[in-house]
């Protein structure tokens, strides 16, 4: 119920046609998102005839073997049912859910209820991504919400000095035994099974990469470069006119804004750059004399570092990435903040098997043409993100909390 609840807490400050709009194929309306995490659980956890037989057709995300269902690029178009509908469809699954949970649920059933919720955590981050899309597009760029900006926060500082920590080589292990297996605490199934890698001696940047060191990549002709571009990110700049990160934009040289949930302001330099592509962050890279992290280098490295209390996750209600905090040493920035793309495409894992049935459909048939991203982002619920957790990404996609780590070679 607490994550039920903090999913219609995300949509409180939104009004009704927030809610219904669609800013692009690949964002959702909330109100999508609010009935299609309730379906979830009448479709895979509950008995007995769905409530709304059409919402089968309305609110299947892409499970094939459930059925038909309507185009993803026209959500928008649900002006049925109505908000209120949805809510209510929310409540009466909640009632439902609880009865069967007071009866008493067999492993396996458990075990979806258990993916449930951590699939409508996903949504969760969908709804504050998707909703900032539509508003930062909108000629006035309203804020989701309003509140006060905390003391200094948008004020110009130098960003912590970038380290290089050392990892050494050799073989290491990543990944999870089969999800739930032995007790093990939940994990999707492409994060295992848990495997040997062979690493080379490398070395991570101690934190993100900021918004002033993006500044000084873009003023340095960064998007007029053909040589830092991979082929396909330089035809999509070309094609989008494209020169700087989503959500920015410029008066003069010297007067960048930034869009954010709580409106446009001025960009802060010592913060993380955000919403930018893979093709971005590997141009950043190459300019930088670095390159992105492997998968399994960011997880070698993450693995023995857990999320601290001060990680900029979605439980700080910040919902923009952070500057670095001010402690010595180490890797810093590791959870939350901003997706961090790595230079791994998002394939199985040695001995990777889907699940049988639609459910096998959640994260398989999606290794194909994306790129993998770690570490969980200021819109990823702190109880959600760990070191072994794989996100994927087309390599173009911006919409996102996705930023830049910087890995070399040691």
């Amino acid at each position: 119920m607490e994550v039920r609840r903090q999913t219609d807490l995300l949509a409180e400050p939104l009004s009704a046609e927030d809610c219904q709009v669609q800013s692009m194929p690949d964002a959702s309306p909330t109100k999508w998102h609010l009935a299609h995490t309730s379906w979830f659980f009448e479709t895979f956890v509950l008995d007995g005839a769905p409530l709304e037989p059409s919402f089968d057709y309305l609110f299947n995300s892409y499970y094939e073997a459930v059925g038909p269902r309507h185009p993803r690029a026209a959500r928008g178009l649900l002006s049925r049912p109505s908000l209120d509908e949805v809510r209510r469809y929310r409540r009466r699954i909640d009632e439902r859910m609880l009865e069967r949970i007071e009866r008493g649920a067999a492993d396996d059933v458990r075990a979806r209820i258990v993916l449930g919720l951590n699939h409508e955590q996903q949504h969760q981050e969908l709804i504050l991504t998707d909703i900032k899309h539509l508003l930062g597009g909108h000629p006035d760029r309203p804020a989701y919400r309003r509140r006060p900006a905390p003391s200094g926060e948008t004020a110009p500082r130098a960003a912590a000095a970038l380290d290089w920590i050392p990892r050494p080589g050799g073989v290491t292990e990543i990944g999870v035994a089969a999800p739930g297996a032995d007790g093990e605490p939940f994990a999707f199934d492409n994060e295992s099974p848990r495997h040997e890698v062979l690493l080379r001696p490398y070395a991570l940047a101690s934190r993100l990469v900021t918004c002033g060191e993006y500044r000084a990549f873009m003023r340095d002709g960064g998007y007029r470069r053909p040589e830092l571009w991979l082929s396909d990110g330089w035809a999509e700049l070309a094609g989008e006119r494209r020169e700087r990160p989503l959500y920015w934009r410029s008066a003069s040289a010297d007067d960048d804004t930034i869009y954010t949930l709580d409106g446009e302001r001025p960009v802060a330099v010592d913060e993380p750059v955000v919403h930018v592509s893979y093709y971005e962050a590997d141009a950043y890279a190459r300019w930088a004399g670095a390159r992105l992290p492997t998968e399994a280098e960011w997880e070698a490295a993450a693995a023995p570092l857990a999320s601290r209390d001060d990680d900029n996750l979605a439980d700080t209600q910040a919902f923009h990435p952070r500057p670095a905090a001010a402690r010595p040493g180490g890797l810093r920035q590791l959870y939350g903040d901003v997706w961090e793309w790595t230079a791994s495409a998002y394939g199985p894992y040695p001995g990777y098997r889907a699940a049988p049935g639609a459910l096998g459909e959640y994260n398989g048939k999606f290794m194909c043409s994306q790129l993998v991203l770690r570490g969980g982002s200021c819109a990823t619920p702190r109880g959600h993100i760990r070191a072994s957790y794989r996100n994927f990404f087309p390599a173009g996609a911006r919409w996102q909390f996705s930023g830049i780590r910087l890995a070399r070679d040691a």
